[in-house]
C-alpha cells in the first residue's frame, strides 16, 4: 500500500486524497521528528518560567488573561478538548475526517506547534489503524481553526468519545485504541490547543473538491460536445484561432476537448440546411468553452490557494525557529473560504448552462427536428420531460448553494473572536454542489446520447459513438417507449461520477485536458 511521508515542508493535494480516500499509510520523517523535539524543548522552557505565555500557561480565547499554575495545566489541555468537542448534527463523511486528521498532523509535524513527537506519532497510528473519530456537521466558524471538528479528533487521541473502527462500526474510542494497541495520549502544555487550531477541515474538503471538479469539467466538455452534435450545431466556433485571440487558458482547453470529441462527426455543420437556416448556435451551445473554461481557470486559482495553505503551519501561538512563541491570526480561514465559495459559483453556472442545453434538446421548437422530449410516441410517451425537471431542481439548489458563506460573520467568545470566515460552511455546501453538478451533467449526457441516436442516417463522431456504446453497456438505455426512468438516471450518474465518460472517449481522442 502507498505510504505518505509527513515532513516539515508541507504536503500535496495528491497526498491528502491518498490518505483521505485511498487509506494510504502515514509515516513521520526523521526531519519531522527532530523538528518536533526541538520545538517541544522551547515550549517546556517557557512553561517553566513564571511569565504567562498564551496557550502554554494561560486560558484560551476570552479567558486568556488567566495565568494557569503548573499543577492545573494538564487538566487545562484536557478541558479545552472536551469542552470544544461540541459538534452537533449528522456525522461528517469518513474521507473528510481522515483529511482533517492528516492535515492537522502535517502542521504538527512542521515543528511550529510545540507538540511532543509521541503525540504526533499517535496521530499517525490512529490514521494507520483506520480509526475515524465521529465528527459532526456543525461546530466550526472557520476561525481559530475548525475548532469543534478538530476537537472531536483530539478527543479520540485521548481515548474518549466515539469513533468508527476499520470495520465501519462506531464504538467508544478507548476500545478502538486498545484493540489497535495504541496508548491514549496525556496532553501537556499547549498540546490541546495545538490539536484544534487549524483550517484543516475546510482545506481537506477543498483539495477533494478540486480533484472532483477537474474530472467533472472534462465530462462537461464531452457532454457539451454531444449536445452540439445532437442539435446539428457547428464546430467551427471551436477553432483554435478563435480562442487564441481571447487567451484564457481554460477556455482554450475546453474548446480543444470539444473539438477532439467531435472530430469526424457526420452530424455537425447541418445548421444551415434547415427551412430557416441558423446563422449561429444558441449561447448555451456556442459559449460552452467560455463558461467551462472560466470554471477551469477558477479551479486553477483555487489549487494555487490550496497549495499555499498546504505549505503553511496554521496554529496559534506558533513556535518560531529563534525560540519565540508568538500569537498570530494565521488560523483565519478567509483565503480558503473565498475560493470554496468561488468554486460553488462556477459550479452553479456550469450546472445552469448544462440544463439550458438539455432543455433545448427536449423542445421540438428549438431542437431542429428531434421529437418532443425525445419521446418515442409524444403524447402517449413523455420521454425525458421530467428528467429535465429533476435537473432543473438540482440547478435551482446549486444557485442557492452559490450564495457565499464567507460574506457572513458572527461574533463569538465574548467578542474576542469578533470576525470569522465561515470556511467550514463554505466547504460543506461546495460538497453538496459537486454532488449536484455530477447529476446535472449525467442528465445532459443521457439526453444528448439519446438525441444523437435519434438522428437516423447521420453518423456521429467516433468518440461520440464510443461514449454512447459505453453508456448503453453501463445500463443506461437508449430511445424507446416510456419506462421507469429513475434507474436509468442513477446509472448515468454513476457513469459520470466514476469517470467512465472520460474513460470511454479518451481511447479515441487521446488524453483530454
Amino acid at each position: 500500500m502507498h505510504t505518505v511521508v509527513v515532513g516539515t515542508s508541507g504536503t500535496t493535494p495528491e497526498d491528502v486524497i491518498a490518505v483521505a480516500r485511498g487509506n494510504a499509510k502515514v509515516e513521520l520523517s526523521a526531519g519531522a521528528l527532530d523538528a518536533l523535539a526541538k520545538a517541544r524543548e522551547i515550549v517546556d522552557a517557557l512553561a517553566a518560567k513564571p511569565e504567562p505565555v498564551y496557550g502554554v500557561s494561560t486560558g484560551f480565547g476570552a479567558l486568556a488573561s488567566r495565568h494557569i499554575s503548573p499543577e492545573l495545566r494538564a487538566q487545562l489541555q484536557r478541558n479545552i478538548v472536551r469542552s470544544h468537542a461540541a459538534g452537533m448534527g449528522p456525522r461528517v463523511e469518513r474521507e473528510v475526517v481522515r483529511a482533517l486528521m492528516f492535515l492537522r498532523l502535517k502542521t504538527v509535524a512542521s515543528g511550529h506547534t510545540g507538540v511532543r513527537p509521541s503525540v504526533a506519532q499517535t496521530m499517525a497510528d490512529v490514521l494507520n489503524a483506520g480509526i475515524t473519530p465521529v465528527v459532526h456537521e456543525y461546530g466550526s466558524l472557520g476561525c481559530s481553526g475548525d475548532l469543534a471538528p478538530l476537537s472531536h479528533c483530539a478527543l479520540t487521541l485521548m481515548g474518549e468519545g466515539d469513533a468508527e473502527g476499520p470495520d465501519g462500526v462506531v464504538k467508544p474510542a478507548g476500545e478502538l485504541l486498545a484493540a489497535a494497541g495504541i496508548e491514549p495520549v496525556e496532553l501537556r502544555e499547549k498540546e490541546g490547543l495545538a490539536l484544534l487550531n487549524g483550517t484543516d477541515g475546510m482545506l481537506g474538503m477543498l483539495c477533494m473538491a478540486i480533484a472532483d471538479l477537474k474530472k467533472l469539467y472534462t465530462s462537461a466538455d464531452i457532454t457539451a460536445a454531444l449536445t452540439l452534435e445532437a442539435l446539428l450545431g457547428t464546430d467551427k466556433v471551436l477553432a483554435p484561432e478563435l480562442h487564441a485571440i481571447r487567451p484564457h487558458p481554460g477556455q482554450g482547453a475546453s474548446a480543444a476537448n470539444m473539438l477532439a470529441v467531435l472530430k469526424g462527426s457526420g452530424l455537425t455543420g447541418h445548421f444551415q440546411e434547415e427551412e430557416a437556416p441558423r446563422v449561429q448556435d444558441a449561447y448555451s451551445v456556442r459559449c460552452a468553452p467560455q463558461v467551462n473554461g472560466a470554471g477551469r481557470d477558477t479551479i486553477a486559482y483555487a489549487l494555487t490557494v490550496a497549495e499555499r495553505e498546504l505549505a503553511s503551519a496554521v496554529d496559534n501561538p506558533v513556535v518560531l525557529p529563534d525560540g519565540r512563541v508568538e500569537s498570530n491570526g494565521n488560523f483565519h480561514g478567509a483565503p480558503v473560504a473565498y475560493v470554496l465559495d468561488f468554486l460553488a459559483i462556477a459550479a452553479a453556472d456550469l450546472g445552469s448552462i448544462s440544463e439550458r442545453r438539455t432543455d433545448r434538446l427536449l423542445d421540438k421548437n428549438r431542437s431542429h427536428g428531434l421529437p418532443p422530449f425525445l419521446a418515442d410516441d409524444a403524447g402517449v410517451d413523455s420521454g425525458l420531460m421530467i428528467a429535465q425537471y429533476t435537473q432543473a431542481a438540482l440547478v435551482s439548489e446549486m444557485k442557492r448553494l452559490a450564495v457565499p458563506a464567507s460574506a457572513d460573520s458572527i461574533p463569538s467568545s465574548a467578542m474576542q473572536e469578533d470576525h470569522v470566515s465561515m470556511g467550514w460552511s463554505a466547504a460543506r455546501k461546495l460538497r453538496t454542489a459537486v454532488d449536484n453538478l455530477t447529476r446535472i451533467i449525467a442528465v445532459e449526457m443521457y439526453a444528448a446520447t439519446r438525441g444523437i441516436e435519434l438522428r437516423k442516417g447521420l453518423t456521429p463522431a467516433p468518440a461520440s459513438q464510443a461514449a454512447i456504446t459505453a453508456v448503453r453497456a453501463a445500463g443506461v438505455q437508449g430511445p424507446g417507449p416510456d419506462r421507469f426512468l429513475a434507474p436509468d438516471l442513477a446509472a448515468a450518474d454513476a457513469f459520470v461520477r466514476e469517470g467512465k465518460l472520460v474513460a470511454a472517449v479518451e481511447p479515441v481522442t487521446g488524453p483530454l485536458a
